[in-house]
């Protein structure tokens, strides 16, 4: 029974928005087993799938920063000497939709598809029944699955130039070039216009 004149209890404790998260450590563990799972049921493949082609993100703030794409275009790995229907089983994740532009990206990811190609131990469909391409028994003997990411995509950090400062470099008055060219393109117009004018009239 209460007691005094306090105020008649009605808390809202039913917040459809508020939502716990006490089921994250089992999660956790959920997921890890899961992972294990998929490695042994993938095995002798790589746990991080296949192999992805290296790509420029998209618009003018992201096109610097190289990122892994969806997968080699049929131009990279004609270039690399892998046929189009073989690569997807051998690791190799092929985007069908994607064009060359650049050269210097062509040449990046027909250099990653040699480099793996090198690196790649392919195991025969039948154990008794080696076909061309299948590695030798040797091969197979020491191979291990690559676990977590393999070939990453490493970003090149620009080399600093360092340059020793002279005396010449101290006369260039930086502010005043700047200054006086601002000021001729500003007058680029004007003075073709007389240049155009003083020619008419030495012509007369």
């Amino acid at each position: 029974m209460t007691k005094h004149n306090n105020v008649v209890p009605n808390g809202h404790f039913k917040k459809h928005y508020v939502k716990t998260w006490f089921n994250q450590p089992a999660r956790k563990t959920r997921r890890r087993i899961a992972r294990q799972k998929k490695a042994v049921k993938i095995f002798p493949r790589p746990t991080a799938g296949p192999l992805r082609s290296l790509v420029h993100g998209q618009t003018l703030k992201y096109n610097m920063k190289v990122r892994a794409g969806r997968g080699f275009s049929l131009e990279e790995l004609k270039a690399a000497g892998i046929p189009k229907k073989l690569a997807p089983t051998i690791g190799i994740s092929v985007d069908h939709r994607r064009k060359n532009r650049s050269l210097e990206s062509l040449q990046a990811n027909v250099q990653r598809l040699k480099t793996y190609k090198a690196k790649l131990v392919v195991f025969p469909r039948h154990a008794r029944k080696a076909k061309a391409g299948d590695s030798t028994p040797e091969e197979l003997a020491t191979a291990t699955q690559v676990q977590g990411q393999y070939m990453p995509v490493v970003l090149e950090k620009a080399t600093v130039e360092l340059v020793k400062i002279t005396d010449e470099i101290k006369s260039i008055k930086a502010y005043n070039k700047l200054r006086v060219e601002r000021t001729n393109e500003r007058h680029v117009g004007v003075r073709q216009k007389r240049a155009a004018e003083a020619e008419k009239e030495d012509k007369k």
